[in-house]
């Protein structure tokens, strides 16, 4: 029975059995308390002061929410800090110079900590350059930096001099680095010479040079020497050595500017549905606000902690979770500028064992390469330092987070799988582990304060176990502003679609498809354009994926729609296995699988067999390039991807069908 949304119904919510949280970590936990739910729910929007108050204000608020102009809601407007400031100087004050605010781990091993001290030094040179330079508030700086220290250094003195930054991601094409930038009209760029891919010099600079060719504007440029000898480089006009202004500014302190809660922190640039990038705005106090609160109540990070969240700053996460969450509450955050297999596969847990670290979030993509190498990588480490594991960027299905939570966690750890987005700011559905039991595969219900809803075409709240529209019904302080190229364009891409202005009734609406259980923990079942049409019915592609995950032996599965002139859609997937697993068993699994768990019509028209799939450096699966292969169309750029060599691999496999 197909329901009209089109991801079925009567279908078995793909989650795992309920796990408890260790009675030890709960003894301890920043939240603990169950009631929280409902001293949120009785006393909003006032109980996000809670979060405001993990936060040092020059000027106190004396609003918290402003709606008179829905759904261009403002968070504690009246109020004014320094995002810097709040991150950096007042850790410092509180007598925490010598505290370890970043650990750096290089490509070829190198190790750099910067104490908060050393941070603030740093911070203040460079943001006396960036003056220097005529950057002035409001101004906005882009920086095209790869995982090095200059990064984070970047951003915070743009955020003490008042100019947002708008980082792109250091994998992203020259074209792409162009477009953001003419779009943020932003006449400002911090980049560097080039960095490693795989023990390689990559050259970064010859990248931004030709993005720089296709501007109009006049751009003043910062370039880091990252790799020396290996990659030599010249600097032009308007061209400046960011180390050389260092020296320049050295001991040079800046006082941080107040800025409005309103005042925009950074933009950045996530993918639209006309094929545009959006420019996310993000503001100075809400977002701030949310992400030291969930990195409180959902990441139980104290400043006492080692802190891992193996991202890339490139993307919302890094922002949230790397940089200003953990750093707002003065802990220790860990940076790591390689990948998880290089130069062997357990470079993440030597890592993990020689920092101590308490604290791991990490992708699922990640999750499902760590259980196809196999047990015997974590295991060669001492990993009981860890108290807590997140996921985030993807929904896990339940045999991934078992792995994890077994033999990464020791059956110790409790991990939240944590639903947000770029637009959202922060975690907005997860379980909180000192409170809530897990369910692997489902994500959890709304964190306190949030109102996540799934419904139907109508915006009615779907029954249990139905999928609908994953929205949100009340507003949040992390939450995206506007978009930089328009207030239209905002509402059309998040409100109007399930909103009735009229009765002041605003729904944000997510764009992902979702289900609901009767504990209101809510299972993410991908985009809701994620979907493959086969004969007239909608299928969600990350419910099959799920159900091919779910079969022993399987590490990581892709699946897309190939044109056909029967069903209009076949469904075509690609599937890497662990060792020692026989092809022929998994495939007649696999089938077995998704037709239990979804039906004879999701059966796959082609299983092919890869040995990993094409993923980009920050470790998400390309499908886009697969549907691509698929249809046997002209690939598009391939310049983010860490191995690009998989494409023509699975290429000419499917040529010798």
């Amino acid at each position: 029975m197909v329901d009209r949304n089109g991801w079925g119904r009567d279908r078995p919510v793909l989650t795992g059995s309920p796990r408890s949280p260790p009675a030890s970590f709960v003894e301890q936990a920043n939240v603990s308390d169950p009631g929280i739910y409902d001293e949120f729910e009785e006393n909003w929007p006032e109980c996000w002061e809670r979060a405001a108050d993990l936060l040092s204000w020059d000027q106190s608020y004396e609003t918290v929410l402003r709606d008179e102009n829905a759904p261009f809601y403002q968070w504690f407007p009246d109020g004014k800090l320094n995002a810097a400031a709040n991150c950096v100087d007042r850790h410092l004050e509180s007598g925490r110079k010598t505290h370890a605010a970043i650990r750096w781990e290089g490509k070829h091993g190198e190790r750099v900590t910067y104490t908060y001290r050393d941070l603030y030094v740093a911070i203040n040179e460079f943001a006396a350059a960036l003056r220097e330079l005529g950057v002035e508030e409001d101004d906005v700086v882009t920086i095209y930096l790869p995982m090095i220290p200059e990064l984070p250094i970047a951003m915070l003195s743009c955020a003490r001099i008042g100019a947002p930054h708008n980082v792109v991601f250091a994998g992203l094409s020259a074209d792409a680095l162009a477009t953001r930038m003419d779009a943020a009209d932003s006449e400002f760029l911090v980049t560097c010479d080039g960095y490693y891919r795989r023990g390689d010099a990559f050259n970064q600079k010859s990248k931004a040079d030709n993005a720089l060719l296709k501007l109009e504007q006049d751009v003043r440029t910062v370039v880091v020497d990252r790799l020396g000898d290996d990659l030599p480089h010249v600097l032009g006009d308007d061209e400046y050595d960011y180390h050389e202004l260092r020296e320049l500014f050295a001991g040079e302190t800046v006082d941080p500017v107040p800025r409005d809660a309103e005042d925009m922190l950074f933009l950045m640039y996530t993918s639209g549905t006309t094929g545009e990038p959006k420019g996310v705005v993000h503001t100075t106090g809400g977002y701030l606000a949310h992400a030291a609160w969930t990195s409180h109540a959902v990441l139980d990070v104290k400043p006492e902690d080692t802190y891992w969240c193996a991202a890339d700053i490139g993307w919302i996460t890094g922002h949230s979770y790397i940089i200003y969450g953990p750093l707002a509450l003065g802990t220790t955050t860990v940076m790591y500028e390689g990948t998880p297999d290089y130069p062997d596969r357990d470079r993440l847990w030597e890592i993990v064992d020689r920092n101590a670290v308490d604290i791991f979030y990490t992708a699922p993509t990640a999750i499902r390469a760590f259980m196809k190498w196999g047990p015997e990588y974590p295991d060669r480490h001492e990993l009981s330092s860890l108290r807590l594991l997140g996921t985030v960027g993807e929904p896990i299905s339940p045999r991934p987070w078992n792995w994890y939570y077994d033999h990464i966690g020791n059956g110790e750890c409790p991990v939240v799988d944590t639903w947000w987005q770029t637009e959202t700011g922060a975690v907005t559905v997860s379980t909180l582990p000192g409170v809530d039991e897990m369910k692997p595969g489902a994500a959890g219900p709304s964190l306190p304060g949030m109102d996540v809803r799934v419904i139907d075409e109508d915006g009615t709240e779907v029954d249990p176990g139905d999928s609908g529209y994953l929205t949100i019904a009340r507003p949040w302080p992390g939450m995206v502003r506007t978009l930089y190229d328009g207030d239209e364009r905002f509402r059309t891409e998040y409100w109007d679609r399930f909103s009735d202005p009229e009765n002041d009734d605003w729904r944000y609406f997510s764009g992902d498809a979702a289900r609901i259980d009767e504990d209101g923990y809510i299972t993410v079942l991908g985009r809701v354009d994620d979907v493959i049409n086969v004969s007239g019915r909608r299928l969600s592609t990350m419910e099959i994926e799920s159900a091919i995950t779910g079969v022993e032996g399987v590490a990581e599965a892709a699946v897309v729609g190939r044109s056909s002139e029967t069903t209009g859609t076949d469904v075509y997937a690609y599937v890497s296995t662990e060792g020692g697993y026989d092809d022929t068993d998994v495939r007649e699994a696999i089938v077995d699988s998704i037709e239990t768990a979804i039906g004879p019509i999701a059966r796959p028209t082609e299983i092919l067999f890869t040995p990993e799939l094409p993923k980009t450096r920050s470790g998400k699966i390309m499908r886009r390039l697969l549907e691509d292969v698929a249809n046997g169309e002209e690939l598009g750029d391939t310049s983010a991807l860490r191995n690009p060599e998989i494409v023509g691999e699975i290429q000419a496999e499917i040529g010798e069908e």
